[in-house]
C-alpha cells in the first residue's frame, strides 16, 4: 500500500511539475469496482479538464463500467464502418474528448468494461491529447465462441464461452448480447495446435438440432460427415453488420496513444480520419489473458484514413481481429457531375465509407483515371463542402483541366501520412498484416509477422472496388521477420494495385526497397509485384518450412509490368533452381543474380 502510495504521488508531482492541472475522476463520483455508470462522472470530469489550459485526466484504478444509455451520443460517419441503410449513425462514446486541447487520460491501469455497443474513446477537433495506462473491453463482446469438444458424422458437441450469451428455441441456437441479437453468421476457424485462422461456415450448425448437454455445453445433431472440423477448433462468430468502432480520431492534431490495450472492439478497431500525426506506442490489440477468449477485434485493429503528418506504430501488438491488423489509405471520389468550368461533384463509391468531408479548402488534389490508376493532372481547390451524405462540391483555383470527365476519380494529395511501423508483432489474423498505400514516405522495420492468413504485407490502391487511394512512392521494408504466413492466400508480399489497364512505361508505385528481411515460409512466392518501377529485393534470407507441406514450386518472386528491378544478394535453403516469374517485361526491366523466366 505504502508503495502505491509513494508512486503516485510521483505521478501527481510530474504533472504539477509540468504545469497540468490534476482532475480525478473519483471526486466526479467515478469509483472503482462498484458496478455502477461510470458515464455521467467521465462526462463531468471531462468538462473540467477542458476549462484548463493543460489538464490531466485522472482515473481511479480497478474496474469501472460504462452503460450507453448516459453516455454521450455524436452521429459520426466512420470510414470503412458506416453500412449503406437508414438506421442511425448516432454512437455512444464512453470517453468523449471534443475540442479538447492539452490533455492527457491517465487510465492508472483502469479497466474501462463497457456494455452495449459502444466507441470506448472519441477524439473530436482536439489537439494534444494523450491517453496512456488504460484498458478497455466489453462486458459481453459481440464476438461469440465456441470451442469443438467432439465430431461425428451425425454430431458436433461444443463448450460456449461463458463470455458468448445464447438461447435456445426448438432446436435452434442464437446468440444475444446487451441490446443485440446475431442474425448473420460470418464465422472464422481459428486451429489452435497451428495457430492460425481460416474463413468456415456455421450453416452446418444452424441446420442441426441444438440441445444443452450441461452449463453452456451445446450438442448439434445434424449433417456433419462433409465437413471438415476437428476436436479442439474455435469458431468465432460475428454479424457482420459495421455500426461503430473501437475508437475514434477525426480532425485531431498531435495524438498520442501508449500503454493502452484493447481487450475488444466492435465494427471497426481504432480508426484515425482525417487527422493530423499519431502515435501508437505499446498499443495492444488482444483478448485478456484471463479471458479465454480469441477475438479481440470484430475487423482491423488500426485503420488510418485521410491522415497527414506521420503515423507511427511503434512497439504494438495485435493478436485475434478479424481483418487485417493495420491500414493505412486514401479515399478516391469519383466524378460524377461537371457543373462549370471550375465547379464538379465528386461522390463516395464504396456503401461503408460515406458522409465525412474528404476534401477542403486549399487541399492539393490528383484526377486519377480509375482504369490505369495513374493521375492525369493536379489542382488545388479554391473550396469543398458535403452536399449531402454521398457528395461533395468542389471548386478548383483557374479552371477545371481539358481533360477532366465524369468517370474519374480524385484523390487528396493533402492528407497522405508518412507511415513508421516499428518493434511490433501482428498474429492470430485470417486476413493480412498491413495494408499502406499513402504517396510519402513509408518505412517497416524491425516487426514480426506470424501466421497472418494472407499477405503479411500488400501495397494495392484501387479505383474501382474499395475506392482506397493511393500510390506509394517511396517505401522500405527491413529487418522483419515474416513466419508460416499466407495459409489463406499468397505469400509474405504483394505488391498488387488493381489497374485494370497496363500503360507500358508508366507504373502506378515506384521505389519500394526490401532489404535484410527473414522469410521463413512454407509458400515459395514470397514476393509479388506489379506495375512497380525502381523495386530492391536484396539481402534477404529465405528459410524453407513444413509447416503446412512444402510448395514444389521454386519460383519466389512473380512480376508483372515492372521496371529498374534488382533482386540480388538474397540467401535460400531451397532445393534445387530458383528462379523469377516474369510476364510484360523485357531482360533489361531486372537486374538479378538468379534465373529469370520470362513469359
Amino acid at each position: 500500500m505504502r508503495s502505491r502510495l509513494i508512486f503516485f504521488f510521483l505521478i501527481v508531482f510530474n504533472y504539477v511539475a509540468f504545469g497540468q492541472k490534476i482532475i480525478k475522476a473519483s471526486d466526479f463520483g467515478v469509483k472503482s469496482n462498484s458496478y455502477k455508470d461510470a458515464a455521467p462522472g467521465i462526462r463531468k470530469a471531462i468538462e473540467a479538464c477542458k476549462k484548463s489550459r493543460s489538464s490531466v485526466l485522472m482515473l481511479p484504478g480497478g474496474r469501472i463500467d460504462i452503460w450507453p444509455e448516459k453516455a454521450v451520443k455524436r452521429e459520426l460517419y466512420v470510414s470503412n464502418c458506416t453500412e449503406n441503410d437508414t438506421l442511425s449513425k448516432v454512437k455512444s462514446i464512453a470517453f468523449p474528448f471534443e475540442n479538447c486541447q492539452n490533455l492527457t487520460l491517465d487510465g492508472n491501469n483502469t479497466l474501462v468494461v463497457l456494455h452495449g455497443k459502444m466507441v470506448s474513446f472519441a477524439l473530436l477537433n482536439s489537439v494534444n491529447v494523450k491517453i496512456k495506462d488504460i484498458c478497455f473491453d466489453y462486458e459481453r463482446p459481440t464476438m461469440s465462441e465456441l470451442t469443438i469438444k467432439s465430431v461425428c458424422d451425425t454430431a458436433i458437441e461444443t463448450a460456449i464461452h461463458p463470455d458468448s450469451k445464447y438461447t435456445i428455441d426448438n432446436g435452434e441456437i442464437s446468440f444475444y448480447g446487451e441490446g443485440w441479437n446475431t442474425h448473420s453468421f460470418h464465422t472464422i476457424l481459428f486451429e489452435p495446435g497451428k495457430e492460425i485462422m481460416r474463413y468456415s461456415t456455421f450453416s452446418p450448425f444452424l441446420a442441426a438440432k441444438a440441445l444443452e448437454t450441461g452449463f453452456n455445453q451445446v450438442k448439434f445433431e445434424g449433417k456433419f460427415a462433409k465437413t471438415n472440423f476437428h476436436v479442439g477448433d474455435v469458431l468465432t462468430i460475428r454479424d457482420p453488420y459495421r455500426d461503430n468502432c473501437g475508437g475514434f480520431i477525426l480532425l485531431s492534431k498531435n495524438i498520442s496513444l501508449e500503454h493502452v490495450k484493447m481487450h475488444y472492439m466492435h465494427g471497426l478497431g481504432i480508426v484515425s480520419q482525417f487527422s493530423e500525426n499519431i502515435s501508437f506506442k505499446k498499443v495492444e490489440v488482444a483478448p485478456r489473458k484471463d479471458s479465454g477468449r480469441i477475438i479481440a477485434s470484430f475487423a482491423d485493429c488500426f485503420h488510418f484514413s485521410g491522415c497527414k503528418g506521420l503515423v507511427k506504430i511503434d512497439s504494438c501488438f495485435t493478436s485475434g481481429s478479424h481483418d487485417d491488423p493495420v491500414n493505412v489509405h486514401g479515399t478516391h471520389l469519383q466524378i460524377t457531375a461537371i457543373d462549370s468550368a471550375k465547379k464538379l461533384k465528386v461522390r463516395f463509391m464504396h456503401p461503408q465509407s460515406y458522409g465525412f468531408e474528404a476534401f477542403f479548402k486549399g487541399d492539393s488534389i490528383a484526377f486519377i483515371n480509375p482504369q490505369t490508376l495513374m493521375p492525369l493532372g493536379k489542382a488545388k481547390l479554391k473550396n469543398a463542402k458535403l452536399i449531402n451524405k454521398k457528395e461533395m462540391e468542389i471548386e478548383v483555383l483557374g479552371s477545371l483541366p481539358a481533360f477532366v470527365k465524369e468517370g474519374l476519380c480524385m484523390e487528396n494529395l493533402t492528407w497522405t501520412p508518412e507511415v513508421l511501423v516499428r518493434n511490433s508483432r501482428f498474429e492470430r489474423t485470417n486476413t493480412r498484416g498491413l495494408l499502406i498505400t499513402t504517396r510519402r514516405k513509408v518505412v517497416i522495420e524491425n516487426n514480426i509477422f506470424y501466421h497472418t492468413g494472407m499477405y503479411p504485407i500488400l501495397i494495392a490502391d484501387d479505383a474501382s472496388s474499395w475506392f482506397e487511394s493511393g500510390s506509394v512512392q517511396d517505401v522500405t521494408i527491413r529487418n522483419n521477420v515474416f513466419e508460416d504466413c499466407g495459409h489463406n492466400s499468397g505469400g509474405a508480399i504483394q505488391i498488387a494495385p488493381e489497374n485494370h489497364e497496363l500503360i507500358v512505361g508508366n507504373m502506378v508505385h515506384r521505389n519500394i526497397r526490401i532489404v535484410d528481411n527473414t522469410f521463413k515460409m512454407y509458400k515459395d512466392a514470397i514476393l509479388n509485384a506489379r506495375s512497380v518501377d525502381h523495386l530492391l529485393f536484396e539481402g534477404n534470407k529465405i528459410t524453407y518450412t513444413q509447416f503446412l507441406g512444402k510448395s514444389n514450386n521454386k519460383s519466389f518472386v512473380n512480376l508483372t509490368a515492372c521496371k529498374h528491378v534488382v533482386i540480388d544478394k538474397n540467401s535460400t535453403d531451397a532445393s534445387g533452381v530458383t528462379c523469377i516469374n516474369a510476364s510484360k517485361m523485357t531482360n533489361d526491366d531486372l537486374k538479378t543474380d538468379l534465373t529469370v523466366n520470362i513469359k
